[in-house]
């Protein structure tokens, strides 16, 4: 499972032009499900979403949690994150979980985060989605339930 954390302001997802989903501070997340990922991984993202301290104390070191400072999460789906762009000019979707799994693991980290206490307001899967927000920082990471960067 692959992750991109961003730490925002605000974010928000429109589907043909109808907001669905809205936050002010907190992570825009973007997850993509691959192929053998399973609920353990799920459990993984959602714990490090959760408490990930990437928010500034009072000092203005990074020591706080979206928990800890009251954010929310925009969760978006996205597959394009297990593209593989290593030959030719057009990537390949083939290390991404198919579908099914993909909502499955997609609604089950979203409600282990919400288990953890953090408000989550998500994109529609599947859909074309367009997706604003203002970074914060900016301060992004990388997130691989299985990998290290």
């Amino acid at each position: 499972m692959r992750v991109v954390c961003q730490r925002v302001l605000q974010a928000q997802v429109e589907v043909n032009g109808r907001q669905v989903g809205k936050i002010d501070k907190g992570l825009l997340v973007y997850l993509g499900v691959g192929k053998g990922d399973t609920e353990k991984d799920a459990q993984f993202i959602a714990d490090k979403l959760a408490n990930l301290r990437i928010f500034a104390d009072e000092v203005g070191k990074m020591n706080r949690s979206v928990l800890d400072v009251g954010g929310r999460i925009l969760l978006v789906s996205n597959f394009t994150l297990h593209g593989d762009c290593r030959k030719g000019r057009r990537p390949g979707f083939d290390a991404a979980a198919e579908p099914a799994l993909a909502e499955e693991l997609y609604e089950k980290v979203a409600a282990l985060v919400v288990a953890c206490g953090v408000g989550v307001e998500k994109g529609l899967f599947g859909q074309y989605m367009q997706v604003t927000s203002i970074n914060d920082g900016p301060v992004t990471f990388l997130l691989d339930s299985t990998r290290l960067f």
